[in-house]
């Protein structure tokens, strides 16, 4: 089968053209794209050069590429329409119909999205980050207290880069503690991650997975062997019950559906909106 061009255009920074394009690609098994991002397309001259990179793909590939867009001001977009692709417009999609909806036009205002108008809410997201980076990996602040939600696991299970999805996208108070041969030996919780037991979340993952993401960061030694690896997530899920931890296989997941399950698991209130 052969690869297809997939464009992701934004006026700002492309992130919810590409959030969306992937979610609807993915359906698409044993499909080949290469994906090419055109961020900041604030000017006809940048509207009409990515025109150009369109226009490029279709004739050097011979089908058209598909494009999603997130482009707010009408004049840009028309200029992008004049290229050879199928046009994914999301606001095409969802802005007119609610425009006709709410009787009201809107802004077109681009960055409303990704903006920093909402002060407020930007500096929850920055506190609860540096709240995730000051308690990652079982750091010396250690203000569990503090947290909304305490994630538990072995070494390489998704802890911090989950953390760091709950605090920049919700704004949530996310801590980690590694499980180790300490935890493992005595097979037992220390007394300050038992005094916030409620708030603790443990994650896990499967053995051949585990031993795949190891081998990538550290090949040689204990680490990532398969009698190492087994041990660990043996005696992680043994805690787990222990002291009835909800837990959640991160294998099959990305870092957006296991902050999502976590949320639902244990009803942490989101303290800012995506």
């Amino acid at each position: 089968m052969s690869e297809r061009t997939v464009f992701f255009l934004s006026d700002q920074t492309g992130v919810t053209a590409e959030t969306l394009g992937h979610s609807l690609l993915t359906q698409f098994d044993g499909q080949d794209f290469r994906q090419v991002t055109l961020p900041f397309i604030d000017s006809e001259d940048k509207a009409k050069e990515a025109v150009g990179k369109i226009n490029l793909a279709a004739k050097k590939g011979g089908v058209k590429p598909i494009v999603f867009s997130t482009l707010v001001q009408d004049d840009f977009r028309a200029i992008i329409r004049e290229a050879e692709g199928l046009h994914l417009d999301i606001f095409d999609a969802f802005l007119e119909p609610l425009e006709d909806e709410l009787k009201q036009k809107s802004t077109h205002e681009p960055g409303r999205a990704h903006g920093m108008s909402d002060i407020e809410s930007y500096m929850k997201r920055i506190e609860a980050t540096n709240f995730a980076l000051a308690n990652d990996d079982g750091g010396i602040t250690r203000n569990y207290e503090v947290a909304d939600v305490i994630l538990i696991g072995v070494s390489r299970s998704g802890k911090t880069p989950t953390c760091l999805y709950l605090a920049l996208q919700y704004g949530v108070y996310a801590a980690n503690f590694p499980l180790t041969d300490e935890e493992f030996d005595s097979g037992t919780l220390p007394d300050f991650l038992v005094k916030q037991r409620e708030k603790l979340v443990g994650l896990t993952i499967t053995p051949a997975r585990l031993q795949q993401i190891r081998k990538e960061r550290r090949a040689l030694g204990q680490y990532a062997s398969a009698q190492q690896v087994r041990y660990e997530l043996r005696e992680a899920e043994k805690i787990f019950r222990k002291y009835d931890v909800p837990h959640i296989n991160t294998t099959e997941f990305s870092i957006e559906e296991i902050a999502s399950r976590i949320l639902n698991t244990t009803g942490v209130e989101r303290r800012v909106r995506p």
